[in-house]
């Protein structure tokens, strides 16, 4: 069933109303559809790579909105919503130990799963279930999602159809890496 979804939302990257389609499922993907918006950025970025920042751009804006829809879902739907979208993705019993330290790293858990493959959609409705300061978590989602969706298109910009195995493969791994090599190196300057 995912791949049957997963193979349609790739269709959509080639509609003649692709922009509208992407910031469709950039908003929905950052509350509860569970396919990313890569999928149809990555193609169309290869079509026209004259339009990369604007198709970036599309999908930053669309995502950070869609984010807010999640944070509302969170913030005053989460026993009715919030926790069925959770609990179908098999995060719901790790919600209640979750939630007591989650505010404690609100800007890296919306700056990581932001920028790596984690699903957005969960820490956007964790982030309101919480109670986190809603322009910390704007702000955060909009410098993640600027830095997943920019670098994107600047590798396909620069780099065309060769860095798409890399991007698609390998990417979210090294955000990964470079976001726990961060979040090391300011743990290690607390205590040293």
């Amino acid at each position: 069933m995912l791949r049957s979804l997963y193979n349609r939302t790739m269709a959509l990257a080639d509609h003649p109303h692709a922009l509208w389609w992407l910031a469709a499922v950039a908003f929905v993907e950052s509350s509860f559809f569970p396919i990313p918006p890569d999928v149809l950025m990555i193609p169309m970025i290869l079509a026209r790579p004259s339009r990369a920042w604007l198709i970036a751009l599309v999908a930053l804006v669309a995502s950070v909105l869609g984010g807010m829809l999640g944070y509302a879902i969170g913030a005053f739907f989460y026993d009715s919503i919030g926790q069925p979208i959770l609990e179908a993705m098999g995060k719901g019993d790790a919600m209640l130990a979750f939630n007591d330290k989650f505010n404690d790293f609100g800007f890296w858990a919306v700056l990581g799963a932001g920028i790596t493959p984690f699903p957005f959609k969960v820490i956007t409705i964790m982030s309101g279930w919480t109670g986190m300061p809603l322009g910390t978590f704007i702000a955060t989602a909009i410098l993640a999602r600027a830095l997943r969706f920019f670098l994107v298109a600047a590798l396909l910009w620069k780099f065309g159809t060769p860095i798409r195995d890399f991007i698609e493969n390998r990417l979210g791994l090294v955000f990964t890496v470079f976001l726990m090599l961060l979040f090391g190196g300011f743990l290690l300057l607390r205590y040293i």
